[in-house]
């Protein structure tokens, strides 16, 4: 059941918050935000592509490798 439906936001929209816009919002985007060369390399390696899942099933996607400024910091086991 959706709850507020008129409310919600798509996959898409929910990325595009946390990562570009986020860094918009704090003058950043330049530095980070996106994957491209010459930014920073944070990122987290997901089980499953958040965008072709149903959007109820997102919470059941794991976190497999987190890697910030270039560097491996955590990978599951």
């Amino acid at each position: 059941m959706d709850i507020g439906p008129q409310e919600k936001l798509s996959p898409m929209q929910a990325l595009r918050s946390y990562t570009i816009n986020g860094a918009y919002g704090s003058f950043e985007e330049e530095i980070k935000g996106s994957i491209e060369v010459g930014k920073l390399a944070d990122m987290a390696v997901l089980s499953e592509n958040p965008l072709e899942v149903d959007p109820w099933e997102i919470k059941n996607i794991t976190v497999e490798k987190t890697i910030i400024g270039g560097e491996i910091v955590y990978e599951k086991k």
